[in-house]
Parts: structure tokens; sequence; C-alpha cells
């Protein structure tokens, strides 16, 4: 099985595609580049877009896993769904599926939250809903990791120190949580 995850730190943060590697069995490459959206891997200009492009051209995938930027679908969500539908295009025209890493809330009263004024309860929710629309209406898969620390956010403290990023705990959650969806996918496809 090969794994191609795009996406940016939130993605590469505490080795979380050798993670994945580890529970699925699989190959897992990752394009990723702090702070990069979506639309910068359609972009064969930049560095990023180029692999990217190349890879989804003339490598084989099984799953393409897609990551926004943390606050992206929110505060550019016209660029947020035209990056993914064009993606998943790009993704089964390779024979791959689609599969967008839903990212999480930044950690309730935290400094980056305050920062932005934003409310930890509904940048939870605004962040699924449009995650969720974006794979409905591409049908892609969703591994919805933001809804897992949801869950777990008065339980455990799954953030490294800036209150964005994850701690190792974080990015294991996120690894498993992907590795399910796979697993999930692989059982159906029997």
């Amino acid at each position: 099985m090969r794994i191609l995850m795009l996406g940016n730190s939130f993605t590469s943060v505490n080795h979380m595609p050798q993670m994945l590697a580890e529970l699925t069995g699989g190959e897992v490459i990752h394009h990723t580049r702090g702070g990069a959206r979506l639309s910068e891997h359609l972009n064969p200009g930049t560095g990023l877009g180029a692999r990217t492009q190349s890879a989804l051209r003339h490598e084989h995938w099984d799953y393409v896993i897609l990551q926004e930027m943390s606050h992206g679908p929110l505060t550019s969500p016209k660029s947020f769904f035209s990056s993914v539908e064009r993606l998943c295009r790009q993704i089964r025209e390779n024979g791959a599926a689609p599969i967008l890493y839903a990212t999480w809330a930044y950690q309730r009263g935290g400094e980056k939250l305050t920062a932005k004024g934003w409310d930890y309860d509904e940048m939870a929710r605004k962040l699924s809903q449009a995650y969720h629309k974006a794979a409905q209406e591409n049908y892609a898969l969703i591994a919805d990791v933001g809804r897992r620390f949801y869950e777990l956010a008065g339980i455990r403290d799954l953030y490294a120190d800036d209150g964005v990023h994850p701690d190792e705990e974080g990015s294991r959650i996120a690894a498993e949580t992907i590795a399910a969806v796979i697993q999930e996918h692989e059982e159906g496809a029997l």
C-alpha cells in the first residue's frame, strides 16, 4: 500500500507519517511545508506543487491524504473547497482514494485562539462542517481528527506548547484516526 500525504506541519510534526506507516504497514510519503495550503500542491510553479503534481501524474498511490492549513477552511473557504475539488479529481485520475484529514480547533484558552478572537467550540464546529461538506461534495473519505481532539479536550492535553500543533500523543491520535479510515475502507473493498 502506498500513501501520499499532502499538507503542512500538522502532517509532518512528531514523525506522524512514520506512525501511519507503522499502523498501516504501508509506504507513506509526505509532501509538506510549514504553513502550506492545499492550493500550493496544485501550483507546479512552487517546489512543493511541482513535487506533488509529478507524484500524482507519474506514481501510483492507493490513498492520498489532504490536510489544509489550520484555519484555511474558515478564513479562505473558496480556496479550500476549490483545492479539495481539483485535488480529488487528480487523485481519482491516479486511481487512488482521497482522504480528508480534518484538523482541530486551536487549544481552548490558548494564546493563538485568543489572538484570533475565536471561540473554541465555534472553531471546532466550523472546521468539522467545512471538512465534512468538502468530503461529501467530492466523495472523499474523511478522517475527522478534529472531532477526536474535541471529544478528548477535557480529558487529555493533545497540544504542543504553542496551543496549535499536536503534541506526540496528538499526532498518534491523528495517525490512528487516519489508519482506522484506511482499514475500514480496505475491509469494505474486500
